[in-house]
C-alpha cells in the first residue's frame, strides 16, 4: 500500500519501506548502482511475532537488493528461539552481512553467531571484507558491540582499501564519527528502534536529550563531498535503523517508530528521488569523555539490574 510520505511505502505490519542515496563517494567508484536492504534489531524470540519477522523479509526480497546487512540485536533475552532466527534468517535471498549487538552479548555470543552461520550470514565482528557483485566491488567494515565493549576500530580497519567503495557497519550509532574519520563514509546503525514512541519528538528528548544518543533515528550528517583547504574531501553520514522487533515492549507509535527496512541505493546521488528525509543534524555535540569507559559503566549497571530482575547468567 503506498503511502502519502516521500521516499517511503507503509506495507504490512506497519513496515516502514525507507529509500535513500548513498555517500556521494560511491557515485565516483561505481559504475551502476548497488542496492543495499538494512535491516536492525530483529529481536526474534516472543515479543515479535513469527509473522512479521517472515513478512519483513518477504519485503526485502521483493526489492530485490543486491545485499542485505544486519546491524545486530537478533535475539532478546535468551537462546529459546535460536531455531526460528535461523529460519529467518534462511529466507534471504541476497548475500548477507551482520554485526551483533548488545543483547546478543547478553544472550550469549557463541549461540547467536552459531545460528547465523547455519543460516549463512558473513558476521563482521570487528573485520572487514570485499564483495563482488554484478562485476563490482564492494568493502564492508563490521565493527563488533560498542555498547558492551566489543569494538575494536583498529582490528575493524586492518587493510582496508581507500580505492574501493566502503560502506560501515555497527550496533552503536555514535561509533560512526570515528569511522568517517577512518575513511568509511556511510554507516548503517540501530540499537534505539527509532524511540519506538515518537510522538511529539518523544524519542529525541527520551533518548537524545536525556539518553545521550547523538543519532536517535534516520539519517544524520552529510552524503556530499565537503570543499576545504586542498580540495573535496569525503564527510561522513550514519543511518539509525528503526528496526523489525522489540526486546520488552512492542508498541510502536508514529511515523518514526514503525517497524522498518531502508534500501540504499549506493551510487545514486541525492536527489535523483524522492527520499523519507534529509540528513539531519546529530541531538548532541560530541563529548570530550572515554566513550568505551561510560559504555562499559553503563553495561555493568544493567547487567546488575537484569541479574536481579531475570536471575539471568552473564554470558560474553
Amino acid at each position: 500500500m503506498p503511502s502519502t510520505a516521500p521516499g517511503t511505502r507503509l506495507e504490512k505490519h506497519r513496515i516502514r519501506l525507507r529509500r535513500f542515496a548513498g555517500h556521494a563517494l560511491f557515485a565516483s567508484h561505481l559504475e551502476r548502482p548497488l542496492r543495499v536492504a538494512h535491516l536492525t534489531d530483529l529481536h526474534v524470540g516472543l515479543v515479535t511475532p513469527m509473522r512479521v519477522q517472515l513478512d519483513a523479509i518477504a519485503i526485502a526480497n521483493r526489492e530485490k537488493p543486491d545485499l542485505v546487512v544486519i546491524t545486530g540485536d537478533f535475539v532478546c533475552h535468551s537462546h529459546a528461539y535460536l531455531e526460528d532466527l535461523t529460519e529467518v534468517l534462511k529466507a534471504i535471498e541476497a548475500p548477507t552481512f551482520a554485526v551483533l549487538g548488545n543483547h546478543d552479548y547478553w544472550a550469549g555470543a557463541a549461540g547467536v553467531r552459531r545460528a547465523l552461520r547455519a543460516a549463512g550470514v558473513e558476521l563482521l565482528a570487528n573485520a572487514n571484507t570485499i564483495v563482488e557483485v554484478g562485476g563490482q566491488r564492494l568493502q564492508i567494515v563490521g565493527l563488533d558491540d560498542a555498547y558492551t565493549g566489543h569494538a575494536d576500530r583498529r582490528l575493524a580497519l586492518r587493510g582496508v582499501r581507500s580505492d574501493l567503495p566502503t560502506l560501515g557497519l555497527s550496533h552503536i550509532a555514535e561509533e560512526a564519527d570515528a569511522l568517517w574519520a577512518a575513511g568509511v563514509p556511510l554507516v548503517l546503525s540501530g540499537h534505539t528502534h527509532g524511540g519506538q514512541l515518537t510522538v511529539a519528538r518523544l524519542h529525541e528528548l527520551t533518548l537524545g536529550r536525556l539518553g545521550g544518543h547523538r543519532y536517535v533515528h534516520g539519517l544524520y550528517g552529510q552524503r556530499a563531498l565537503a570543499t576545504r583547504p586542498g580540495g573535496a574531501v569525503p564527510v561522513g553520514a550514519v543511518y539509525v535503523g528503526a528496526g523489525i522487533g522489540a526486546a520488552v515492549l512492542p508498541f510502536r507509535v508514529g511515523d518514526r517508530g514503525n517497524r522498518e527496512i531502508a534500501l540504499f541505493e549506493l551510487g545514486q546521488t541525492v536527489g535523483a528521488f524522492d527520499e523519507h528525509h534529509a540528513e539531519q543534524v546529530a541531538l548532541n555535540p560530541a563529548r570530550d569523555v572515554d566513550e568505551d569507559l561510560v559504555r562499559a559503566q553503563r553495561h555493568a549497571r544493567f547487567q546488575a539490574r537484569r541479574r536481579r530482575l531475570f536471575r539471568a547468567p552473564r554470558h560474553g
